[in-house]
């Protein structure tokens, strides 16, 4: 457990901050307040990482909401193998992921692109001072090869990762992360 820094209330008292950590352990047994608590703390990194994967505002809100709904109904799932902001992480991406794929089966195969210019005023009021070029780069590459560059190379998540989180042979995975970035860096000259 972290230190709990000590903050001064309005009226002169002296409060204690709860830490992650110990938000968790009140959630888990029930406290909604500490997991609005969390939500507060977490819901800009969490937003960041589906607007970034989706690019799309109106689903990158749904995402984020669908994934804390998610993570209170799994929280006692958590075990503290890992920081929660950690596990929380991964269920966002699974969540993307999972939402993609039912998009996919309902979708035909001919698929319109976003308007990179849409994304990127997004993107410039979610996350100011994110250069522009890269994220225009990265908003008009094809959608599988945008998620599968964004697990990768900004994420950090392993080859082998993506490959099982996306459902798609280790091969594919590094073939489309060649390609993605053949094109960002063909954007990024132009």
């Amino acid at each position: 457990m972290g230190a709990i820094p000590a903050i001064r209330s309005d009226a002169g008292v002296t409060a204690s901050v709860p830490s992650v950590e110990e938000l968790v352990r009140r959630a888990q047994n029930g406290d909604a307040r500490s997991f609005e608590r969390l939500y507060r703390q977490l819901v800009g990194r969490v937003y960041g990482l589906c607007l970034r994967m989706s690019g799309d505002v109106q689903m990158a809100e749904e995402l984020t909401q669908d994934v804390f709904v998610r993570a209170w109904e799994k929280l006692d799932t958590f075990r503290g193998d890992s920081q929660f902001p950690t596990w929380l992480h991964r269920l966002a991406v699974n969540v993307v992921l999972q939402a993609r794929r039912s998009m996919a089966r309902r979708r035909s195969h001919e698929e319109i692109s976003p308007d990179p210019g849409h994304y990127l005023k997004s993107v410039q009021r979610a996350m100011p001072g994110t250069k522009m070029d890269l994220e225009k780069a990265i908003a008009s590459l094809p959608p599988g090869a945008r998620q599968v560059l964004i697990l990768r190379d900004i994420e950090g998540y392993k080859y082998r990762e993506v490959a099982r989180l996306t459902g798609v042979t280790l091969g594919t995975v590094k073939a489309q992360i060649h390609r993605a970035r053949r094109m960002v860096r063909e954007a990024l000259e132009r």
